[in-house]
């Protein structure tokens, strides 16, 4: 049975990041959800698309401010009482909405990461609600982080 009272918005970029976040299709399937990513060349399945950008794009502030208000947008008509990220870039507008807002922000770290944290996972640990680590060697970079173990 569907709880239908609980939103769920999936946030995070294209690739092996979208890829791990979709190992939660479970759960997304037991609430209300949304999917959202990068808008690339190979498309990912989702609700909505958001501008790939990184630190080093010479657009970086411009696509930033374009997703923040996209995701305002996106935020306001789905009222997510949950925002959960594997990252990166994309997901950060939608991680301060959620603080912003007092809904719950749940991090989970990269599977790509055994021993060092990522750039957003550190930012990410200072800012959410539930920090989520698949390696028991990062509990060094972020010892606060529950270990859940891989997501595959």
């Amino acid at each position: 049975m569907k709880n239908k009272n609980t939103r769920i918005c999936f946030i995070s970029s294209s690739g092996g990041h979208y890829e791990q976040l979709k190992m939660l299709k479970p759960l997304a399937e037991k609430y209300t959800a949304i999917w959202i990513t990068e808008k690339t060349h190979y498309q990912d399945r989702a609700d909505y698309y958001l501008l790939q950008t990184g630190s080093k794009d010479i657009l970086f502030p411009f696509k930033m401010t374009y997703n923040f208000f996209k995701s305002f947008i996106i935020f306001a008509k789905f009222r997510p009482d949950y925002v959960i990220s594997t990252g990166t870039m994309v997901a950060f507008p939608m991680a301060y909405l959620a603080k912003i807002f007092r809904k719950k922000l749940i991090y989970i770290e990269t599977f790509a990461r055994i021993k060092d944290g990522t750039r957003t996972g550190k930012i990410m640990y200072e800012k959410a609600d539930l920090f989520i680590i698949q390696w028991e060697d990062l509990k060094s970079v972020y010892p606060n982080a529950i270990y859940g173990g891989s997501i595959y």
